[in-house]
């Protein structure tokens, strides 16, 4: 015999879930319908949908815009940050898991509360940073180094996440056997 609440936890479990991908969903197909819309139509009332469809706004996109060329930065910027993250986390979370040294405790705990640290916090200090820092290459040098540079960029991009890998890679060090 079935439980009665066994059969109202389910449909309330269907419930949320149904709710939550047309939350989800909604937006996408909000967004792609806009994106094959003409401009007029797309002003004129953002919420019908498109009486024609318009594939060439994606490569009127990708021409004139430059989408080709941010899509290049991104994966420039992201393939650098993980290529600096792995140089930099893979051996410390390994030292910080295998070996046992005197402020072991100390760096574990250094790269903890670096989680704390959300980056949307010190977005506006580290561009005042690299501001000052680039202020003063422009009248030393004539031309800045820190800002408009994906490879500053990157950096700080890994910077931001280097507490987080630390710490997950450690932990992950941590499981494995020690003969492995």
């Amino acid at each position: 015999m079935k439980n009665k609440h066994t059969g109202l936890y389910k449909v309330f479990v269907y419930v949320v879930l149904i709710t939550l991908a047309v939350v989800i969903a909604v937006p996408i197909a909000w967004v792609f319908l806009a994106s094959v819309k003409g401009n007029a139509e797309f002003y004129g009332n953002p919420w019908t949908l498109p009486k024609a469809i318009h594939w060439e706004n994606f490569t009127s996109a990708w021409t004139t815009a430059g989408m080709g060329r941010y899509l290049g930065n991104s994966v420039f910027v992201t393939a650098l940050s993980l290529i600096l993250l792995i140089i930099i986390a893979l051996p410390a979370a390994y030292v910080l898991a295998r070996f046992r040294f005197v402020s072991q405790r100390f760096w574990n705990w250094f790269f903890m509360l670096g989680l704390f640290i959300n980056a949307n916090y010190i977005v506006v200090p580290i561009f005042l940073m690299l501001l000052g820092g680039d202020s003063f290459f422009q009248k030393t040098l004539g031309h800045g180094i820190f800002l408009n540079n994906l490879w500053m960029l990157s950096l700080v991009y890994a910077a931001t996440a280097l507490p987080f890998t630390v710490y997950l890679l450690s932990n992950y060090f941590r499981t494995l056997p020690a003969s492995f």
